[in-house]
């Protein structure tokens, strides 16, 4: 009976996973849309929408590895959006293996600019955005402003999402968050 408990919890979590990636498949707005094409890509609306489409992406992923509650939730949830660019019929067969290597160099990007020690971490991640588009990104302007407020919208629906569907952490109130780290919470 363990093996069927235990089977059930992880096709739970699969399935989790499988609704967190759903709200990342989210299309851009329009609005977004159109202003990146404007400022970044000349005029090519469906290329800024898949920047777009790639950075929801990647920074949901990345809010799953670095706020989930279970270790295996990052890992379910990059297995769930592997899938979607699968099934994905915006993107031609022969061209999926490029669209997993785009991708992943805007994933890595992305992690690099949440992990950067800086003030705003925003102006990071809006310059990150512009640079893929082909836009201007040395500047710190109200180009780079907006992209990085898109982006950190992402990363907040993101988080909002994994907690809503996850859950979120509850510690008795008795016991401050640094005595579980240190195993004073019995």
């Amino acid at each position: 009976m363990a093996l069927f408990k235990r089977w059930l919890a992880a096709r739970q979590l699969q399935r989790k996973a499988g609704q967190f990636v759903t709200g990342l498949l989210a299309e851009p707005s329009t609005d977004d849309t159109v202003w990146l094409a404007r400022v970044a890509t000349k005029g090519d609306e469906d290329h800024a929408c898949w920047e777009l489409r790639y950075a929801r992406r990647a920074i949901g992923l990345l809010v799953a590895q670095r706020d989930a509650l279970d270790d295996r939730t990052s890992s379910l949830v990059a297995r769930a959006l592997s899938g979607a660019f699968e099934r994905d019929d915006r993107i031609d067969r022969e061209r999926r293996d490029l669209a997993e290597r785009q991708f992943n160099a805007r994933l890595s990007a992305y992690r690099d600019a949440l992990g950067a020690r800086v003030a705003d971490s925003a102006v990071r991640l809006g310059q990150t955005l512009l640079a893929f588009a082909g836009g201007s990104f040395r500047d710190v302007d109200d180009n780079v402003r907006r992209a990085g407020e898109v982006i950190s919208g992402y990363e907040e629906e993101a988080h909002e999402s994994l907690r809503a569907v996850f859950g979120s952490a509850a510690l008795p109130e008795h016991v401050p968050p640094s005595a579980w780290t240190r195993g004073a919470a019995t």
